[in-house]
């Protein structure tokens, strides 16, 4: 054992409390004001606990905010400013820099017959600006100005080369116009088995009620002219997807459908898949940009689908994993070719 620590050893009994208690009010006050001195650099005290307060003075009284940014705007405008060491008196020092002359060399300088030199002293900035473009100097000029000059056999420049570059006024382009499709007339020539609708594009029509799209799937379950059904942008979900895999399980007429930018999920597609197994007829299927990414499972039964149904020669589907997209690239190739022999026959 050190010396230390035997010199510490008879503290180790020493009853603290016996002590405060037999220590008068002064000495107490004296304690504490040693103690506040004790650890002043702690920077884990508040700054007022880490020393005793040295104010005499009595409180002024509460503060005022305004009152005391006034007294310290006052003294900053008595405060008297310091002088410069250098005081400033305005004097130029040095000599103004002069970009020197270069001289052409004699073998840089190009010498122009006098009737082109008389053309281009007379010649405008428009005329300048597409001399420049058939010289290739498109840096002097914009890209609108260069390929202006490049691609029009006259001079179409109106500003000159080192005019400001305006922004390119485009045509506004109007809104597709509303589809005018009556939802009711289809449904009912759809029962009614009209031989003169083909087609039935029901695209961008947004509000159309769930019972009424199952209810043109149940109708096309029996139908036999309808060869297109489109239902692209009409909100439609899981509900519709089944009822179009229900309606593809029993059709034989219909050859293409296309239920892009809807609110489909994996489930939905799931079901529409496994419904085109079951069917003969269908040519074209386009399911692409729904709400949500349908995920690995779906893209490999798209890959398989296609490898098991040889009518399918039209899908629309950006793939995201590179193992259904060449399956399916090549499932595609072949069904196209087997077309086209069935066609030769």
């Amino acid at each position: 054992m050190s010396s230390y620590q035997k010199e510490l050893e008879k503290y180790r009994d020493i009853d603290e409390d016996e002590i405060l208690r037999t220590l008068s009010p002064e000495e107490l006050e004296q304690l504490d004001c040693e103690l506040q001195e004790m650890d002043p650099e702690n920077m884990l005290l508040p700054a007022g606990l880490r020393q005793r307060d040295q104010t005499k003075k009595s409180p002024t009284g509460p503060l005022d905010r305004d009152a005391l940014l006034q007294y310290l705007e006052q003294q900053a405008l008595e405060v008297k400013e310091r002088d410069d060491l250098v005081p400033f008196t305005g004097e130029k020092k040095g000599k103004p820099y002069i970009q020197p002359k270069r001289e052409i060399p004699v073998q840089e300088q190009i010498t122009l017959e006098p009737e082109l030199e008389e053309a281009l002293a007379h010649a405008t900035d428009a005329e300048m600006c597409d001399i420049a473009a058939i010289l290739g100097m498109y840096t002097l000029m914009s890209n609108k100005q260069y390929y202006d000059a490049i691609c029009s056999g006259e001079i179409c420049n109106t500003e000159g080369i080192s005019s400001v570059v305006q922004p390119d006024k485009y045509k506004p382009v109007p809104d597709e116009p509303p589809n005018p499709t009556n939802i009711e007339e289809i449904l009912k020539s759809v029962r009614n088995n009209d031989k003169e609708l083909e087609e039935v594009n029901l695209n961008n029509i947004q509000d159309i009620p769930i019972p009424m799209l199952t209810e043109l799937c149940e109708a096309m379950k029996t139908n036999t002219y309808v060869r297109s059904l489109s239902l692209v942008a009409t909100r439609s979900g899981d509900p519709i997807a089944n009822a179009v895999a229900d309606m593809l399980r029993e059709n034989r007429s219909l050859q293409s459908l296309n239920i892009e930018s809807n609110f489909i999920s994996s489930t939905g597609l799931m079901a529409v898949l496994k419904a085109v197994r079951e069917n003969a007829t269908l040519t074209e299927l386009r399911v692409d940009n729904q709400r949500q990414w349908p995920g690995d499972a779906v893209e490999m039964e798209m890959a398989t689908v296609l490898e098991q149904c040889p009518s399918i020669v039209r899908f629309g589907y950006h793939f995201t994993q590179q193992g259904p997209r060449a399956r399916a690239a090549q499932a595609m190739t072949r069904n196209n070719e087997l077309r086209r022999q069935q066609k030769k026959r």
